[in-house]
Parts: C-alpha cells; sequence; structure tokens
C-alpha cells in the first residue's frame, strides 16, 4: 500500500492558509479520486482509494504541524508501509515561489517543523516529499504570520494550478516512479523560473 499524506493543522481557522497546502493538495486528489478524506484513523483523517494499479491511503494528520511524525508512525507500522519505497509527503515550502514544485527522495526537513517531526519519528530522511512553494512575490518579513494567514484572492488561481500539479506528480510518481517524476517536474519549475 502506498500511504501519501499531506500535512497542515486542524480546525476551519487554518483550512486556507498557506501552511495547509499539504491538506489542500490530499484533498484535491481525493477529489479526483472521488472519495473524501473523513475516515478517524491512527491520529488522522484518511481514505483509501486506488491511483493506476496501486491501493493508496490518503492522510491528513490531526496532530497539528509540529507533531505530524506520531501519526505518520502510526500510520507506517499499522499499514506495513516501507517508508522509503511507499510513503510520499507532501508540504508546503516559504523559499520556493509560489506554483512551484520541487520532489526529492531523501534529505533533511530544512526548517519545515512537520517534515522535521516525521523525521525524527521514522529515524531516517529517507522520506519522498513534494514540496509546494507558497512565497509571494514580495518579501516576507515574518514568515510564520505569512505561513498562518489566510490564503489571499490574488493567489488563489495560483493556488488551484499548484494542487492540480501536485496531483499530477503524484500520479506520476505512484505509476511511473519518483525518478520520471523528479525529471518531469522539477525540470519545469527550473525552466519557468529561468525565463521569469
Amino acid at each position: 500500500m502506498k500511504l501519501i499524506v499531506g500535512l497542515g493543522n486542524p480546525g476551519i481557522e487554518y483550512q486556507f492558509t498557506p501552511h495547509n497546502i499539504g491538506f489542500l493538495a490530499v484533498d484535491r486528489i481525493a477529489e479526483q479520486c472521488g472519495v473524501v478524506v473523513d475516515n478517524r484513523h491512527c491520529k488522522a483523517l484518511t481514505a483509501r482509494t486506488r491511483i493506476g494499479n496501486d491501493e493508496v491511503l490518503l492522510a491528513k494528520p490531526e496532530t497539528f504541524m509540529n507533531l505530524s511524525g506520531m501519526s505518520v508512525r502510526e500510520l507506517v507500522d499499522k499499514h506495513s508501509v516501507d517508508a522509503p519505497k511507499d510513503l510520499l509527503v507532501i508540504y508546503d515550502e516559504l523559499d520556493l515561489p509560489l506554483g512551484t514544485i520541487r520532489i526529492r527522495e531523501r534529505g533533511s526537513s530544512a526548517g519545515h517543523n512537520g517534515m522535521q517531526s516525521i523525521i525524527n519519528a521514522l529515524g531516517t530522511q529517507e522520506v519522498r516529499r513534494i514540496r509546494l512553494g507558497i512565497a509571494p512575490d514580495h518579501p516576507v518579513k515574518d514568515g510564520a504570520n505569512y505561513v498562518l494567514g489566510q490564503i489571499r484572492k490574488s493567489q488563489m488561481v495560483a493556488v488551484d494550478e499548484l494542487l492540480d500539479l501536485a496531483a499530477q506528480a503524484v500520479t506520476v510518481i505512484v505509476n511511473d516512479g519518483i525518478a520520471v517524476a523528479m525529471n518531469k517536474f522539477n525540470r519545469k519549475n527550473e525552466q519557468s523560473e529561468s525565463s521569469a
């Protein structure tokens, strides 16, 4: 089974904040698969579906961002998920421009508390991830306030396109492997950034 985890904070007040883009991405994948992520299980909201030939468990931890690892560890153990191969984590990245994505097979958390919690809980940096760029086109003085503030109306189109891009990337990772996805989506980002 593949485990796809989007990171965010539970609660209506956080629902449409940049920090919850991982939750929104999982909801977009669920919507495209015709399921709803609403089954409480292992400190997360989950839904089972299929992508291609694979059974997939979609999950949104309800532990708050900084404790995401507690839920992910429970899900990995309960479903005997081979974390380096079958776990995929989706989360926000303030160091990337809004609308861009970066796919990686492993690495440090680069200061993202939710990802660090998962690395600590699993005892490995061998965690595949999709980082979704949320940085606005103006300098951010207070990153914490920005990521927990509401997504602006002017950003909605870019966010919508980003969620579709994330869903596409997940489908490619599940069906064709992470190397193919990295080649396809990371390169696209570099080209659009260099032409900007």
